[in-house]
């Protein structure tokens, strides 16, 4: 398994048990990364990704319920939402990621670790998202100025 990948399993995992529980998100990610022992690259790609999501999850939210309507995020199943926040983190916010690579990547974690009808799920919304694309980067942007 490629270590880009690998790091984009401990993201999900340590969001996961973040949203789950609610525990505090440097203990989760890092007891995580312990466990992985991932090269310091990946698990700095890890941190970013878990640090950004957390960051932006209003903004990221908002968008996954505009175009996910039929299913309310506090109905959506965990592990669905935050692949979504990670792969919309990914080639919305980040922008360091292409959009094919991102929605790419969330499909198989779907596949690995979420229901049958996951992938399928995750890939309508992200690709409904992509469209979307720069109007949630001005989105991010002006919450970053709000916050100023």
């Amino acid at each position: 398994m490629k270590a880009r990948h690998q790091a984009r399993i401990v993201a999900l995992q340590a969001l996961y048990e973040i949203d789950c529980t609610h525990h505090a998100p440097a203990v989760v990610l890092e007891q995580r990364l312990t466990e992985v022992r991932l090269p310091k690259a990946y698990a700095a790609f890890s941190r970013h990704l878990v640090n950004g999501v957390l960051k932006y999850q209003p903004v990221l939210d908002t968008f996954i319920h505009r175009h996910a309507p039929e299913w309310p995020l506090e109905q959506m199943a965990y592990i669905d939402r935050n692949i979504l926040r990670m792969a919309i983190f990914e080639f919305a916010v980040d922008g360091h990621t292409p959009v094919k690579v991102a929605i790419n990547e969330a499909v198989e974690l779907a596949k690995t670790f979420g229901s049958d009808s996951a992938p399928r799920f995750v890939n309508g919304v992200l690709g409904a998202l992509v469209e979307h694309k720069e109007a949630i980067a001005q989105a991010v942007r002006a919450a970053e100025k709000e916050k100023r």
